[in-house]
């Protein structure tokens, strides 16, 4: 216990991991608590004040069939984040398994496994999704979280896959090997634990990735789809009034530019302490 307040303590004192974690918080209490203390909902519409500027009644103005942009921003700005950490869990467990399987077992599955990143990486994301797009557009937001984690979770697994193997020759795992220890537990008793702090700051630094990659996939009608929104669906319906009616476009990009920035804040704050550790 005395070991864990020591590195909470330690990790605290790092500005990025305070500022990158208070910025998260904020953002997700605006989010979910937000919308339950607004006058409007998302999606009621205001027929009297179309494309309003910014005022006191609508603090973000008001988009093209008068719904408040404050209120669909926050609406955006659930469904982004929550697109961004399944899409960052999943690339992480994936990456984990995957790198560390190949790294411990070495061989025919180390051959495999690498094959298939190498296949994946060279292969461009944009492609794939043009290919599915018919199949995609009717589909649940769900399939998206999949498509990202699909194409994100490739360097980490090498990088796991290279501690997997200096870590396979350790004391304890060569002892755990020679007491009939199976190859389950030993991935996850004794290798997977080692890698933690790698993995917890990658799924951090991937929340902002697949945030931003949500973002381009609903730019181009590939992401949420209506009459739900995102806050990449946002950018994209109003960059046709970015320079008319700009709030309609600045708003879900200062929301979408904060989440980024704290997601990979926090990130480069957790990075720097495993470091310095």
């Amino acid at each position: 216990m005395t070991g864990t307040l020591v590195a909470a303590r330690r990790v605290v004192r790092r500005p990025g991991v305070v500022v990158g974690t208070g910025g998260l918080v904020l953002l997700a209490v605006a989010a979910f608590a937000g919308p339950l203390v607004l006058s409007y909902s998302h999606d009621q519409q205001n027929l009297g004040a179309i494309l309003a500027s910014p005022s006191p009644a609508h603090p973000l103005g008001t988009a093209r069939l008068g719904e408040d942009m404050l209120a669909l921003c926050l609406r955006g700005l659930q469904k982004s984040l929550v697109i961004g950490l399944l899409a960052a869990g999943l690339t992480t467990v994936v990456s984990a398994v995957v790198g560390t399987l190949a790294g411990y077992l070495g061989g025919l599955t180390d051959r495999v496994l690498m094959t298939v990143v190498d296949i994946l990486l060279v292969l461009p994301p944009i492609l794939v999704v043009a290919v599915l797009s018919p199949a995609l557009r009717e589909q649940s937001w769900l399939v998206l979280v999949l498509l990202i984690a699909g194409f994100q979770w490739m360097v980490t697994a090498r990088v796991v896959r290279a501690r997997a193997r200096s870590l396979r020759s350790a004391g304890y795992v060569v002892a755990a090997e020679d007491m009939g220890a199976s190859t389950a537990r030993i991935v996850t008793r004794h290798l997977l634990p080692q890698m933690v702090p790698l993995l917890v700051i990658d799924c951090t630094l991937n929340v902002a990735s697949a945030v931003l990659a949500e973002a381009g996939l609903s730019y181009f009608g590939f992401g949420v789809q209506p009459p739900d929104v995102s806050l990449g669906t946002l950018v994209a319906t109003g960059t046709g009034s970015a320079l008319t009616f700009p709030w309609v476009f600045l708003a879900p990009v200062g929301f979408l530019a904060a989440t980024v920035l704290a997601s990979a804040t926090l990130g480069e704050g957790l990075r720097d302490d495993e470091v310095h550790r």
